[in-house]
């Protein structure tokens, strides 16, 4: 998979990444945007668009859902699930934005070919910036169940 193509971002994203994590949640995420883009779970944002946007995807995560880094950051995030399990996602995304966080959430996703997996355990927060600005939500996961 592809690499992010800007260095600034991938720093400064990925510092927003575990600032938010630990504001949020109180636990510790690496803020190194290389071990964080070259993690062993899959860690995916997206944006506060009115359908919003992935904005990052690390390599695991690009390698799990099979889209390259220019593929994934054009995607709306909701495209991660098949259309009948949108509306149980986006009951998910407004419990974490009333609650900050879900620390156990666990959904079916589809891979570029179509393909299904469960996630399990998988933790999502709001991306909140130092001024207290949501700049989306992120997921994070490894529990991963391949389906039929």
């Amino acid at each position: 998979m592809s690499a992010p193509p800007d260095d600034t971002f991938l720093r400064e994203h990925s510092a927003l990444l575990a600032d938010s994590f630990h504001r949020v949640t109180g636990q510790l995420l690496p803020s190194d945007p290389h071990t964080l883009y070259h993690a062993p779970f899959a860690l995916v944002s997206h944006g506060t668009e009115d359908d919003p946007v992935f904005n990052y995807a690390n390599a695991f995560a690009q390698q799990l859902f099979g889209y390259d880094w220019a593929t994934f950051v054009t995607l709306p995030s909701r495209l991660s699930a098949r259309a009948p399990e949108r509306d149980e996602r986006a009951r998910l995304l407004d419990l974490v934005t009333r609650q900050g966080y879900i620390a156990d959430y666990c959904g079916i996703r589809v891979r570029s070919d179509g393909t299904l997996f469960r996630i399990s355990r998988a933790t999502v927060w709001n991306v909140i910036d130092a001024d207290g600005v949501l700049r989306g939500q992120a997921a994070m996961f490894s529990d991963i169940e391949e389906l039929q």
